[in-house]
């Protein structure tokens, strides 16, 4: 299980795993319970590479990041 403490949203940290190129387990620790929820149920079997495509750079409320795109700095930095 891989740990990354995020920075900038509501979230505190996102728990995630990834097999032979694949996300699974994705669980954020904090932040809006409903979106991250929503968020981890959809990346669950995607591959790495089409989650950060698809996440990075949304931002949230003008913080400049979000919840996702924190998701795909964690995929990217573990890479």
């Amino acid at each position: 299980m891989n740990v990354y403490r995020t920075r900038g949203v509501c979230s505190q940290a996102i728990e995630y795993e990834v097999q032979d190129g694949v996300v699974h387990n994705v669980k954020f620790i904090g932040g809006c319970s409903g979106n991250t929820q929503g968020v981890a149920a959809l990346v669950e079997g995607m591959k790495v590479d089409e989650v950060i495509s698809r996440l990075e750079g949304i931002n949230c409320g003008g913080r400049g990041t979000s919840c996702p795109d924190q998701l795909a700095k964690a995929l990217k930095a573990a890479q």
